[in-house]
């Protein structure tokens, strides 16, 4: 048995299904998430990316590295968007594949878009099977693949976004094979980055969208890979240390991974979304300054790296399940805001932190990844108070309405600074039947 063969099958059977209009709409919000998420992380980055700029000097090409207003070569637009979309850990993703899913692959799709005059309703279809392509493998290697100390969406997300790219570009099947073995030796992604102060997670992201960019021109190119990238010493073991992995099937329970996606309304890494939201539900029974201690139970791949209490800065704080449920207490959100430099440095919302403990609960961790859960409880003086919340806003369960969706896209660009008449152009743009992507991003 070939397992790459046969998945490259399967990824294939997606690409020539005709993909329904629910999903095509899914595509277009997720397409706008990114642009709005990356926007802001340019933002959000803007000092570290000047200093980027003085030293790389870059150099001006064609395409727009979104959010920048610069347009550079190729491989920098690809890269810099990249690290500017997964800058605020504020993109998209799902729960049980443990991966960022869109950030990797529009990176990479636009600038190739912009190069060869592509419109965005054929990117979009790519996207879907880049998507699915990252996806199916990561849900198929998880949770022993986080355990490792992998992060999938460096992993994972190298072959589906070579896979997009591949079909968006007409690879022929031979190539498209040739760039997913690149991939397969290519991909990387250490989970190492989310620890002590670390800032280096968007890198994750950025490399992955370079790496599979290279895999295109190297197939392309004429190398060649080995016959089952996956299988033997391949991809599969080397990310999970087993040989006998049995991939799951391509549209998992009848749906397409971009459905399954969730869109955050909180500014922090998706683990601790559950008890932010049950700490906002409490915030009207409980005043802050009579909190004696506060206890989370949750999922216990939830627990590990997410825990900590001593917040030297913001990348820092928006991993922490204590500080983003002291946010969600005391301010009612966890916006962009409530993570800034500045506001990690405040008094109240330090104190608060350290009176926090999470620990792993059996019967919640039994239930993940179906279930997303977290219980926090909270002591006060005055007696205890308790919230669950099993599927946090923004999951594909409970997801954001029109209206919630359009807050948050208008409120991601307010603070990149793009003008409300921009904003709304690329928000309309996005719904025009296959617009040129070009058209799109010279907004941005």
């Amino acid at each position: 048995m070939n397992q790459s063969i046969d998945f490259l099958k399967a990824i294939d059977g997606v690409w020539n299904h005709p993909v329904p209009k629910t999903v095509m709409v899914r595509a277009r919000r997720s397409l706008l998430d990114y642009l709005a998420v990356t926007c802001a992380g340019a933002r959000f980055q803007r000092e570290k990316l000047d200093r980027y700029f003085a030293f790389a000097e870059p150099e001006p090409g064609a395409f727009r590295a979104i959010g920048t207003g610069k347009d550079l070569v190729l491989k920098e637009a690809v890269f810099l968007n990249g690290l500017n979309g997964h800058a605020l850990d504020f993109d998209d993703g799902t729960n049980s594949g443990i991966i960022h899913l869109g950030s990797p692959i529009f990176s990479l799709l636009i600038p190739l878009s912009q190069r060869y005059g592509i419109g965005i309703d054929a990117m979009l279809k790519a996207a879907i099977v880049g998507y699915e392509a990252s996806y199916t493998m990561a849900v198929s290697i998880q949770p022993g693949h986080k355990a490792m100390g992998y992060h999938a969406t460096g992993t994972c997300g190298t072959l589906g976004a070579t896979l997009a790219a591949a079909y968006l570009l007409g690879f022929s099947e031979e190539e498209r094979f040739q760039a997913f073995a690149s991939a397969c030796v290519a991909a990387s992604g250490m989970l190492k980055v989310l620890d002590d102060g670390s800032e280096l997670k968007p890198y994750n992201v950025a490399k992955t969208s370079l790496l599979a960019l290279t895999a295109l021109q190297l197939a392309k190119s004429g190398f060649k890979g080995h016959a089952d990238p996956l299988g033997g010493r391949g991809f599969l073991k080397m990310m999970t240390g087993r040989e006998d992995v049995e991939l799951k099937p391509v549209l998992l329970d009848g749906t397409y991974a971009i459905m399954k996606s969730y869109t955050k309304p909180y500014a922090s890494c998706r683990y601790t979304h559950p008890a932010v939201e049950a700490a906002i539900h409490l915030r009207s029974k409980v005043k802050p300054e009579d909190v004696e201690s506060i206890s989370i139970r949750t999922y216990d791949l939830a627990v590990s790296g997410h825990d900590h209490t001593e917040i030297p800065g913001s990348y820092s704080a928006k991993m922490s399940i204590p500080y983003a449920t002291a946010a969600g207490l005391l301010y009612g959100k966890a916006g962009l805001q409530e993570f800034s430099e500045e506001a990690v440095q405040g008094n109240a919302i330090l104190e608060l932190t350290k009176k926090i403990h999470v620990s792993a609960d059996a019967e919640l961790s039994a239930v993940f990844p179906g279930v997303q859960a977290a219980v926090v409880t909270i002591h006060t003086k005055d007696g205890v108070f308790t919230d669950r919340v099993d599927f946090p806003k923004g999951e594909p369960e409970n997801p954001l309405d029109d209206r919630e969706f359009r807050e948050r896209y208008d409120g991601l660009m307010e603070y990149a600074g793009v003008s409300s008449d921009a904003s709304d152009d690329v928000f309309q743009t996005v719904y025009q039947t296959d617009a040129p992507v070009d058209v799109l991003v010279r907004k941005l």
